[in-house]
């Protein structure tokens, strides 16, 4: 693209459709509302660009080459086409949410269900904004984890791909950060929105309860799953979260006042602290704020046993509550999750998924937000985890992990509270590091303004170096 924002070829190097790859999906659907480019063209860079990335990265469970393109002609087609927010924009969605015409296995190899006879809500809410679905993007068994992998199949990190792009939703942040999508669907029951998006260097907000269609597996993770998007922009992000909470897409509106920012660093897990580079990347928001005219206090959040434990019980039953829901047979599970639907089995049956506990914490968060307007976090003590076949180990090795390098997400599930995961640098290592901010109810576009803030004052890299498909040819992928 040249300075005013208008594709070009680059001395007809560059086709003109292939250029569209990278851009944000806000610019995208400009260009194919105008007649620019078509969908059908912007689709087919995009699976080419998939081509050229994937078996490295591994982010699709399916790519829906055919279908994917047939979806973009009729969106070229459509008479409506003028007027929609996602026209033409490549995505991709979560293995754990129907699409018509596909299979959903919620991460499992145990699956035996047949193709989608219908789109889950969120799925036709995008499709009717003229999004096209270029894939499924992979999952971790049952989404129970905060790594993607399974059988012959290990998601990989596009900035380290030594590394995890976390889970559960790892396969849909592997797809957006090495540019193979500008959106992806994802969903977020204890920090699988928000863990990706701090692992791959994304732009993320979980939902509070109600606010987008959830029905997610058996009943929700007990109604602490949320669906969300993964963006590498706030404007994206902000059209994404509008389109599935069927809202007209809007620019976030200011609060009209400089805000009053809580800031705890304390972690909910004993033991677990955050890293120097972590604690540094929260400094330096914690900067960027006061200097922008808002008050940072510190204040911790008061984050009980009792909240914790409750959130654990409810990912444990929701193990053993998805694996009766799909019908998947028990002993084809992977050990890990046949060991954590059998835990779930049992504290079901004691009757420890106890609602009053979810709700008496909700009201204690509710209050804490009474003389605060936004809680500043870290998200996770570290790098993420290492990509490596982590089904083959233990239950306990999976969620000892799990619990050491991610403190930070599960209690916002719990309390259904919107929470967002904002890039905030990047560690020596060369990997980003991010930020939480979590908001009482219905503060979903004050986070979203907040982030789109950070991000004029901190722009952030889009997308993993060795993937960015806007670098020059000699760096682009080969």
């Amino acid at each position: 693209m040249d300075a005013s924002g208008a594709l070009h070829d680059a001395g007809s190097a560059v086709p003109r459709a292939a250029a569209t790859v990278g851009l944000p999906a806000t610019e995208i659907a400009r260009l194919v509302r105008s007649g620019e480019v078509t969908a059908v063209d912007v689709v087919r860079a995009h699976l080419d660009h998939i081509d050229a990335v994937d078996a490295r990265v591994g982010a699709f469970r399916v790519v829906r080459r055919e279908a994917a393109l047939a979806e973009a002609h009729a969106v070229d087609t459509a008479l409506t086409r003028f007027a929609l927010p996602l026209a033409g924009v490549p995505i991709a969605v979560k293995d754990n949410v129907a699409v018509a015409g596909e299979v959903c296995t919620d991460g499992s190899p145990a699956s035996t269900s047949g193709p989608e006879p219908r789109d889950h809500p969120v799925v036709s809410r995008l499709r009717k904004a003229g999004a096209v679905i270029v894939g499924i993007a992979r999952a971790p068994e049952l989404c129970l984890y905060a790594v993607t992998d399974g059988p012959g199949a290990v998601s990989r990190n596009p900035w380290d791909t030594a590394r995890s792009p976390a889970g559960s939703s790892g396969g849909s942040a592997a797809a957006v950060a090495s540019g193979a999508v500008p959106l992806a669907h994802g969903n977020d029951g204890m920090g699988s929105l928000r863990l990706p998006a701090a692992a791959c260097g994304l732009v993320t907000l979980k939902p509070g309860t109600g606010v987008v269609p959830a029905e997610i597996g058996a009943d929700s993770w007990s109604g602490m799953a949320e669906n969300g998007a993964l963006a590498t922009t706030v404007a994206d992000l902000a059209v994404a979260h509008a389109v599935m909470a069927g809202e007209e897409p809007a620019d976030p509106a200011a609060p009209g006042r400089p805000l009053r920012i809580a800031l705890s660093t304390r972690s909910p897990v004993p033991g677990a602290r955050a890293d120097a580079p972590t604690r540094a990347a929260v400094a330096a928001v914690v900067a960027l704020l006061t200097a922008a005219g808002h008050t940072v206090v510190r204040r911790e959040a008061p984050i009980t046993p009792a909240a914790a434990a409750g959130a654990l019980t409810r990912w444990m039953v929701g193990a053993d509550n998805d694996a009766e829901h799909l019908g998947l047979d028990r002993q084809a599970l992977q050990p890990r999750s046949r060991t954590h639907a059998r835990i779930g089995r049992f504290v079901r049956r004691a009757g420890l998924v106890r609602p009053r506990t979810a709700e008496r914490f909700r009201e204690r968060m509710v209050a804490f937000f009474d003389d605060v307007d936004v809680l500043l976090s870290p998200v996770t003590t570290g790098p993420p985890l290492a990509a490596r076949p982590w089904h083959e180990r233990s239950f306990l090795a999976n969620i000892t992990a799990n619990a050491r390098w991610a403190p930070w997400t599960a209690a916002w599930n719990l309390a259904g509270l919107p929470a967002a995961v904002v890039p905030a640098g990047i560690r020596p290592d060369g990997l980003p590091v991010a930020v939480q901010f979590v908001g009482p109810p219905g503060a979903e576009g004050r986070l979203l303004w907040l982030a789109g803030e950070l991000e004029r004052q901190q722009p952030w890299r889009r997308h993993a170096p060795v993937f960015d498909p806007t670098a020059s040819p000699a760096q682009a992928p080969g």
